[in-house]
């Protein structure tokens, strides 16, 4: 059983990238599982925290190292990630040479009611995977844009929409596995 470990980067109840990832949980294929956490509870990150790290971030930081892939679900604010997203991430990379992430096979997705998808939302969390030593898989990319179409009393409605996040959930589990042969 490939255990995911998933988390979106928006605070609003009525997120819809929440909601594509409760989807993303619903949809994931035989042989793995889709945990999921809030991180939207997290204190700012403070390197004076590091030597005793908060409880919610030393349970975060367990899990991450515990799953065997991640799903990250982003919003696109000023055409990058959110404050929350980028806490979460600066609070696993972090006290120096405990990086979470390292190694890890990730998937990236977002939903917004723009045109893009949060395509540059996602290429700049891209970038930040570089650091972490994190491996994205490239394809399929899931950009879901106008959301009032494909959602309806929060939950994905789109078929097609549906489809490619099952896609990608497949492709990231043939990722991990390809990344975790010895």
């Amino acid at each position: 059983m490939i255990k995911i470990l998933g988390f979106a980067g928006s605070l609003r109840k009525d997120s819809y990238n929440r909601a594509l990832l409760l989807a993303a949980q619903k949809l994931v294929p035989d042989g793995a599982e889709i945990e999921i956490v809030d991180i939207g509870s997290f204190p700012l990150y403070n390197e004076d925290l590091e030597a005793s790290l908060p409880a919610a971030i030393a349970d975060f930081k367990a899990k991450l190292v515990q799953a065997d892939a991640i799903l990250m679900v982003t919003p696109e604010y000023n055409y990058s990630i959110s404050g929350v997203l980028k806490n979460a991430l600066d609070w696993a990379s972090r006290p120096y040479g405990s990086n979470s992430f390292d190694g890890k096979p990730v998937a990236i997705m977002g939903a917004t009611s723009g045109t893009v998808g949060t395509a540059r939302a996602q290429y700049h969390l891209r970038q930040i995977c570089v650091f972490l030593n994190a491996y994205v898989l490239n394809r399929p990319e899931i950009m879901v844009s106008s959301v009032a179409d494909k959602f309806k009393d929060g939950e994905l409605v789109d078929d097609k929409t549906k489809q490619k996040v099952r896609e990608q959930l497949v492709a990231l589990m043939a990722w991990t596995r390809q990344l975790h042969k010895d």
